[in-house]
């Protein structure tokens, strides 16, 4: 094996690229979440994502268009299981996972037409002589446009839980949504918005998979990408800042286990295919062994049905 045919910048910019798709997805399950609301179907509203994007972006000959088919599509989805479990009252639970298998046999239905096509090209940064600067240039300008947003919008969204007034009422409803009805505010007109981003990035994190990332749509393709967004969440302790560092984190070991696999380390392929999920489930062990600083740090009505009393 010749390690030094790695190169350490091509391995960051790989490492940012599939980290991408999973911080877009876990930012917006971390704002459902500070709400009160655990929706485990984020792999399902991914994949319908995936799909959406995919057909709009071909049918249309627009990457802007796709993505805005993603949101649109993910957001949809995402407002079925609120409907579900907020006006309906079901268990969020099992909505969530049979949110994510009706996604997924939905996404194989509506793929069938387009495997194997190419979407359009999307728009890349390059800015003169900067982009072609060595090691800054491809670290910090060689990207495309999805990775700048899926920056701003963890930035976006501290701000909006940390520096405004609608941040705190959602962080409120999800810590005591019986005192924050009390306080006069729609308990589930907020948790139904909350619900919507989240659908809406989970879509866009699965747009991106398949218009950027790979890019073509295959059955199956988030591969599991959606729990790791929602391992991140737990994992970042339901802190903006700290999803980031999640994503990268798991976007490293799925890079990783990907050059191993070229270089032909003498390991088992299914093994080091397996590792993220692995790494996943080491994480959240690790992180549920302290219980009272996971009690702590997550919302105290999350999962919770509320009832409204009049």
């Amino acid at each position: 094996m010749d390690f030094s045919s790695l190169s350490i910048v091509a391995l960051t910019v790989s490492l940012i690229g599939a980290a991408t798709p999973i911080l877009l997805a876990a930012i917006g399950e971390l704002v459902v979440e500070k709400s009160g609301v655990l929706n485990l179907g984020v792999e399902g509203m991914m994949i319908i994502g995936a799909i959406a994007g995919f057909a709009i972006s071909v049918e249309t000959g627009s990457v802007w268009f796709g993505m805005l088919a993603a949101m649109a599509a993910g957001a949809v989805l995402a407002l079925i299981f609120g409907f579900l479990t907020q006006i309906l009252l079901s268990n969020q639970v099992a909505t969530g996972l049979a949110l994510t298998l009706f996604g997924l046999g939905l996404a194989a239905l509506l793929g069938q037409n387009y495997t194997g096509m190419k979407p359009p090209s999307s728009p890349r940064l390059d800015i003169p002589v900067l982009t072609d600067l060595p090691v800054v240039g491809p670290l910090l300008f060689g990207y495309d446009f999805m990775i700048y947003f899926s920056l701003f919008t963890v930035f976006a969204v501290w701000y909006f839980l940390n520096r405004t007034r609608a941040g705190l009422v959602l962080r409120a409803v999800g810590e005591n949504h019986d005192a924050a009805h009390s306080l006069g505010y729609n308990v589930v007109a907020i948790r139904m918005a909350a619900i919507a981003f989240g659908g809406a990035l989970a879509g866009l994190g699965g747009a991106y998979l398949s218009l950027i990332r790979v890019p073509q749509w295959t059955e199956g393709m988030t591969a599991g990408a959606g729990w790791i967004a929602l391992a991140i969440v737990v994992f970042a302790s339901w802190k903006p800042g700290r999803v980031i560092l999640g994503a990268y984190l798991f976007g490293g070991v799925t890079i990783l286990q990907l050059n191993l696999q070229a270089l032909g380390i003498d390991v088992s392929p299914a093994f080091l295919s397996m590792t993220p999920y692995l790494v996943t489930i080491i994480v959240l062990v690790i992180m549920s062994a302290d219980r009272r600083r996971a009690s702590l740090n997550a919302p105290a009505s999350l999962g919770r049905i509320f009832h409204a009393s009049h």
